[in-house]
């Protein structure tokens, strides 16, 4: 797999806040809590998160009401 079709792939930390209508820190929040999706941590520091790890969170977060 390429760089460039791995790096579509992943969303950074911002662009899941936004998508999930969420701040930052609520997002550290989860983190914290073990609650929020799967991350990667860059050697920077950066995390990035996965389209399908973000994706499959989301459907174990689905209420089947």
């Amino acid at each position: 797999m390429t760089t460039a079709v791995r790096t579509r792939n992943m969303l950074t930390l911002a662009e899941v806040c936004t998508e999930l209508k969420i701040s930052c820190s609520t997002f550290y929040d989860w983190r914290a809590k073990r609650r929020a999706p799967r991350c990667i941590k860059l050697p920077n520091g950066d995390l990035r998160i996965r389209r399908s790890d973000l994706d499959h969170w989301l459907d174990d977060c689905e209420d089947a009401a």
